[in-house]
């Protein structure tokens, strides 16, 4: 008997437990016909303040808009620097090419896979306006090593890419509320995700929060009135109903997350084949994916493949390495734990109704 085909993210399984909740609260959108800003915009708006514990959400069309948006915010222009990693989506340095600035890569730490704080002092210029570390497959960098080596440059933002942890807790603080802003994605594959495009931006400082909620209006201060140069960069009210009935079920969700991931990782201790992304004490990851390292990932995607085992490569070609960057961005330092990773990882199915069952068969064949 051939066994099922496992889904990499189960989100059908998520809707029908929450069926209820997203066809009413959709027939609610559609029943007030308040598609753009709608009251339900600064609803999610107000119950995300209040979940992470920053004072201002700015709902915004998607992840990659949120990082947009406050870096305008910040007045990146053309010539500044902004310093990251290449070890990441390409949003991360979209953004920063976008407005003209140069994206510096420094390399990540190999077991955690988030970029290396030690690295970034280095990399700083007279031309540094902001940091950006990535919160990558569900944990936080060393976000207090970070702010503290921004504040003691001046004035050096710190920008948390949040897509892929919203819901982790960085010592005993929520990701999206651990540096100056803090910008998430809800794309449907995340922890907390939409069924389309969509995204947050978190600050506690009340300026920048005026001028990003204009700035995603097209720079709009009130309506045909405006004070600065913006995109057009809203969240849809169906959107946003989405991730409010998602909200209900959240917190049980990131539990089944860390809960799922912690069993993973003790199904692979003393696995040869494969190591596992360190979590470090005093923050939790919320798997986005679970992501291993293996130095024989093409034969172990074979044979995962030949069990009809899906999987993903989160992420095979460095952003230093890619087309579009050539002599668009500046590299400090040694990136080669970061080329190590890119060569090394991928990821396995990660969701929270997946079942003990299907998780013995995928580390079954892992082992085999």
């Amino acid at each position: 008997m051939t066994a099922k085909r496992l889904d990499f993210i189960d989100l059908k399984t998520q809707y029908a437990e929450l069926k209820q909740s997203v066809d009413s609260r959709i027939q609610k959108v559609l029943d007030h016909g308040q598609y753009i800003m709608g009251p339900e915009v600064r609803e999610l708006e107000e119950k995300l303040e209040a979940y992470t514990g920053s004072a201002h959400c700015i709902t915004v069309s998607s992840g990659t808009e949120a990082l947009l948006i406050a870096l305008m915010a910040l007045g990146v222009k053309p010539g500044d620097e902004v310093i990251t990693t290449a070890f990441t989506f390409i949003a991360t340095a979209e953004v920063i090419a976008l407005l003209g600035a140069v994206p510096v890569f420094v390399d990540v730490e190999r077991d955690t896979c988030n970029i290396d704080a030690t690295k970034i002092e280095a990399a700083i210029t007279d031309r540094t306006r902001a940091i950006i570390p990535v919160s990558l497959y569900g944990q936080t960098a060393d976000m207090d090593a970070i702010n503290e080596i921004a504040a003691r440059h001046g004035n050096i933002a710190v920008i948390e890419d949040a897509a892929q942890s919203f819901g982790a807790d960085y010592q005993g603080r929520k990701s999206c509320n651990v540096s100056h802003i803090g910008c998430t994605s809800f794309f449907p594959s995340k922890p907390l995700g939409c069924y389309g495009d969509g995204g947050a931006i978190f600050t506690n400082d009340g300026d920048l929060a005026k001028a990003m909620r204009e700035i995603r209006v097209h720079g709009q201060e009130r309506r045909y009135y405006h004070t600065r140069i913006g995109v057009g960069g809203r969240m849809d009210t169906l959107q946003c109903a989405v991730v409010l009935s998602k909200l209900e079920r959240f917190d049980w969700e990131v539990e089944r997350r860390i809960a799922i991931g912690d069993r993973y990782v003790s199904l692979l201790e003393g696995n040869n084949a494969v190591k596992t992304v360190t979590v470090r004490p005093g923050r939790t990851s919320v798997w986005a994916q679970f992501t291993v390292i293996s130095e024989r990932r093409e034969e172990l995607l074979a044979t995962l493949k030949a069990a009809d085992i899906p999987t993903a490569i989160h992420y095979p070609t460095p952003l230093h390495r890619q087309p579009a960057y050539d002599g668009l961005c500046r590299v400090s330092g040694d990136l080669s734990n970061t080329e190590y990773l890119a060569d090394c990882v991928f990821s396995l199915p990660m969701h929270p109704y997946l079942t003990e069952a299907d998780q013995e068969r995928i580390v079954g064949v892992l082992k085999g």
